[in-house]
């Protein structure tokens, strides 16, 4: 299972959110670039990307910290947060961001999407942020009514990279992770998932990893990890060795 380090943008820092309030971030380092190093140079074989100015405001924002995080490293990126429309997808798939993560857009014109899920191959991962059961979009600042298993079977077979889904209940309030939700969608859908939202200890990994083998098809491919590995909850080597010791 991968282990997917977090770093949000905002104004140009690393921060992590409480519930996803902008409100409520924590500046964790003012060097994005540095944080982005140190989980590479720690073994990390990915990184989890999000412009949060840009997830409020539906554009790119932090364009210049994501540069400056690509030019560091040599493992891939995912990024999210502003992308809207293809255009914006295509302009950071170029900039050599490996993946693109698409929510709001995805809620709003899926079948849009979908089509560009085909033209692009494990090019674009669907970001699907739920509250109760139900989406939530627009930088977590609104409320749907469309369940978040409808939305993610809107893109089976389309060739999307990977369903996101994070529980913004849990997202950065060190709760734990919500395993029973992430492993019911899972279940349900042949796209991998990978989990995100209120990773708190090393259990809270060994819990993702036994409930993955449990499930057929693509499973839980990986887990996003933010405030745990800031606050010193557990460090990248016990994380990957609790996940089976891949990056």
């Amino acid at each position: 299972m991968n282990l997917y380090p977090a770093i949000d943008l905002k104004d140009g820092d690393c921060v992590r959110l409480l519930r996803g309030e902008m409100a409520a971030a924590t500046v964790f380092n003012n060097d994005p670039a540095a944080q982005a190093r140190s989980f590479q140079d720690a073994g990390c074989q990915w990184l989890h990307l999000v412009d949060l100015n840009g997830a409020i405001e539906g554009r790119p924002v932090n364009g210049d910290a994501v540069a400056a995080i690509l030019q560091a490293l040599t493992i891939p990126v995912q990024l999210g947060g502003g992308i809207r429309d293809e255009n914006t997808a295509l302009t950071w798939l170029e900039a050599g961001i490996n993946r693109v993560i698409i929510g709001t857009f995805a809620l709003r014109q899926p079948d849009l999407v979908a089509d560009m899920c085909r033209r692009h191959p494990g090019r674009i991962a669907i970001g699907i942020d739920g509250r109760d059961g139900r989406v939530a979009v627009e930088g977590w600042v609104e409320q749907s009514d469309v369940p978040v298993i409808d939305l993610a079977r809107h893109f089976e077979g389309a060739g999307a990279a990977a369903i996101i889904y994070t529980d913004i209940d849990r997202d950065g309030a060190m709760q734990g992770h919500n395993v029973t939700a992430t492993a019911q969608l899972a279940d349900a859908i042949s796209t991998p998932v990978i989990a995100s939202g209120g990773v708190t200890n090393l259990d809270d990994l060994t819990a993702l990893k036994a409930a993955a083998a449990d499930i057929a098809g693509g499973g839980i491919e990986g887990v996003i990890v933010g405030r745990a590995l800031y606050d010193g909850a557990f460090d990248v080597a016990a994380a990957l060795k609790a996940l089976g010791g891949e990056g």
